[in-house]
């Protein structure tokens, strides 16, 4: 259990059999009457956002979630298989489970798997990644002025915009967060 007056931004709760983190939280203590804890929470399966208000002191049960390291080894039909680097036991995710984020996984490449009791609710990949350009459009010389863009279909078959003097066969560097080019690798 947790009170409300524990609650940070990260903080992971259970209401009505669904865990949902604390995203924002302000304490208010009104001239009149008792304090009381606002909070923004986000549905860690579903990601509908609710603001909820708590009682100071009230006390709500604590999630507790499990991060383990596992590899991604072969991608099966439309699940990922999936290696625990301690037991070495296979798991299978699919695209829903893991999320946006698919898009950037390559095999042999580790994740974070992050469960709650038997259910996957989150699967985080390294912030950034690197991956080669397997097509792009030429640059076309002295087009560079204004720093422009073009799109690249990377190696895994997201589609990232990066500077105009890129070519095919390189390696990129991209942030996974926020989709975007960080440089050459």
């Amino acid at each position: 259990m947790i009170s409300s007056n524990d609650f940070r931004p990260g903080v992971s709760i259970v209401l009505d059999g669904s865990v949902w983190r604390v995203v924002e939280f302000l304490h208010v203590k009104p001239g009149k009457g008792s304090a009381f804890v606002r909070t923004k929470l986000k549905n860690v399966q579903n990601g509908s956002v609710v603001e909820r208000t708590f009682r100071a002191g009230e006390t709500v049960p604590q999630a507790t979630l499990e991060k383990i390291t596992m590899q991604h080894t072969y991608k099966e039909g439309e699940e990922f298989v999936f290696m625990d680097m301690e037991t070495y036991e296979e798991g299978r995710l699919s695209a829903a489970q893991i999320g946006d984020r698919v898009k950037y996984l390559k095999e042999g490449m580790e994740a974070n798997v992050i469960r709650w009791g038997e259910q996957v609710l989150e699967v985080e990949l390294p912030n950034s990644v690197v991956l080669e350009v397997v097509q792009t459009d030429p640059g076309i010389k002295g087009d560079t002025a204004t720093g422009g863009t073009k799109p690249a279909i990377v190696e895994t078959g997201a589609t990232i915009m990066v500077p105009l003097f890129i070519t095919q066969g390189e390696r990129i560097k991209i942030d996974t967060r926020e989709d975007k080019y960080l440089g050459r690798e």
